[in-house]
């Protein structure tokens, strides 16, 4: 899997509004459900890009119904309704970074490591600088993310290439009665996210001035 993150035209204030021209430029890349790789029941897509000092990453979600009550920092939001962004700026999945945000604005970063007995979570960790916005929309639920670079790699060049996923929890019902969805851009093809070798490859392009070239 391969999306291409281009750079931005130029700066702009979070929104989580696709029809934005900077946005608008960007084409959006649709998930598939994490096990099986089919359609979901509820459309995600996400578009990105970047400028000298910040990854952005724009979520829409269908969604009949977008609810959450978590509004604590580092909550537990993959318990409720939430979008998630994994990504490794070296590529060796030696250590990758998670952040989730969920329809109320909350936010959530954990970095893993690699250790003898798997992957560990460091949950002390906080990405310095990380901007949100969340929106309910009709129909659904959009997120921005403003990730600064000098908080997780340095500053990419054109073709600079990371290792990432793009994820999202769907919980049509409060009470847990209708069963979760998973989807992802790229699916793990099993229920859970944190399969490192099922990454896609996001590729920046231009030069984070709005210049391709």
């Amino acid at each position: 899997m391969l999306a291409r993150c281009v750079a931005a035209a130029a700066p702009h204030e979070l929104s989580a509004d696709a029809s934005l021209p900077h946005w608008a430029a960007c084409a959006p890349v649709e998930f598939r459900e994490a096990v099986s790789g089919d359609a979901p029941k509820q459309k995600t897509t996400v578009r990105t890009l970047w400028t000298p000092t910040e990854w952005r990453i724009l979520f829409e979600c269908e969604d009949a119904l977008p609810w959450a009550t978590l509004t604590q920092r580092d909550g537990l939001l993959y318990t409720e309704e939430t979008v998630e962004v994994f990504f490794d700026p070296v590529g060796d999945l030696e250590s990758y970074y998670e952040v989730e945000v969920n329809p109320l604005g909350t936010e959530l970063d954990i970095v893993f490591r690699r250790s003898r007995s798997g992957y560990k979570g460091d949950w002390a960790w906080d990405c310095a600088g990380l901007r949100t916005l969340a929106r309910i929309v009709p129909g659904g639920w959009n997120a921005e993310l403003a990730i600064p670079f000098a908080s997780v790699a340095e500053v990419p060049v054109n073709g600079t290439r990371w290792r990432v996923n793009f994820c999202r929890i769907d919980r049509p019902s409060r009470d847990n009665s209708l069963p979760r969805e998973l989807s992802a851009w790229s699916p793990p093809l099993r229920e859970s996210f944190h399969t490192q070798e099922r990454f896609g490859v996001l590729e920046f392009q231009g030069d984070g001035r709005g210049g391709i070239l």
